[in-house]
């Protein structure tokens, strides 16, 4: 039986926390860029390798309004990409990275909030350099509200049809895992008092029931398939197709991909962490 306690009141915090975030998002008044232009707001990011320069989706204004903050401010200036891994993606925005010792362990830091989702699937998706917010599991993280501060850049590789059509299966089954866990979160008050009363035949028959929704859904949209953009993108420049709809993309490498390869080719420990420190040193916003 699944255990309806991993949907308690940990999960209250991060949609308190998610309110929070859009009830403070900084309005518009002073700044058209954030206020449905269509021209995107690009960022240079220097760093220790070279230089990157990436474009925010306007399609995704709570991450790009906060990459926007953050970058103003100068949060990332000395932030280290503490996770890279050939094949995928380099990883950065943790602030205890900066002048973190050879042995620390990093990848647990970040600010006081979450970012609400923004998926807009499948029009963004994490082709090869997708600018995407890295996140907790949906184990404690059913929501997949993004890190305040943590972000990725897609390296990926390249997959055949056949790979993809595999993959195609997987997301379904995670979206229909997905879907359980939202009925919980939904039927939060009814679950707990079940728990209460030991009502283990009200529980079972709970289940059962969102197990007959999740599959009755799964079954009238089809499951989850590529478009043909994305088959292209995936077949011939790659990117992690496992990822799409599970993270959220918003932002595009526009200039300075040998950068993010370069990186990417970086020598690890056992933590990915390059043995290298490779540092932000600068964010500057273009336009």
């Amino acid at each position: 039986m699944i255990n309806f306690a991993l949907y308690e009141m940990k999960y209250l915090k991060v949609i308190l926390v998610i309110i929070l975030f859009m009830a403070t998002t900084e309005s518009c008044s002073n700044a058209k860029r954030k206020c449905g232009d269509e021209t995107r707001t690009q960022v240079l990011i220097k760093t220790s390798e070279g230089e990157i320069t990436i474009e925010l989706y306007n399609e995704t204004p709570f991450h790009r309004d906060n990459f926007i903050k953050l970058a103003e401010e100068n949060y990332y200036d000395g932030v280290l990409f503490h996770r890279v891994i050939k094949e995928f993606m380099i990883q950065a925005g943790d602030p205890d990275s900066k002048n973190a010792p050879a042995d620390k362990q990093l990848g647990a830091g970040g600010l006081d909030y979450v970012i609400p989702a923004e998926f807009v699937y499948p029009q963004l998706f994490h082709k090869k350099g997708a600018l995407s917010a890295a996140r907790q599991a949906d184990q404690v993280n059913p929501m997949r509200s993004s890190s305040g501060s943590q972000f990725y850049i897609v390296t990926g590789k390249k997959y055949s049809q056949s790979e993809l059509t595999q993959m195609e299966a997987q997301m379904t089954q995670q979206e229909m895992q997905s879907h359980f866990q939202r009925l919980c979160m939904e039927n939060r008050d009814s679950i707990l008092d079940m728990q209460k009363k030991n009502d283990r035949a009200g529980l079972q028959a709970l289940q059962e029931k969102f197990i007959k929704i999740v599959e009755d859904s799964a079954k009238s949209n089809g499951g989850v398939h590529y478009t043909a953009e994305q088959v292209e993108a995936y077949t011939t420049i790659g990117g992690t197709p496992f990822l799409d709809n599970q993270y959220t993309v918003f932002g595009q490498v526009i200039d300075g991909m040998d950068v993010v390869e370069k990186i990417e080719k970086s020598a690890t420990n056992a933590q990915d962490r390059p043995k290298k420190d490779i540092k932000i040193i600068s964010t500057k916003i273009l336009k």
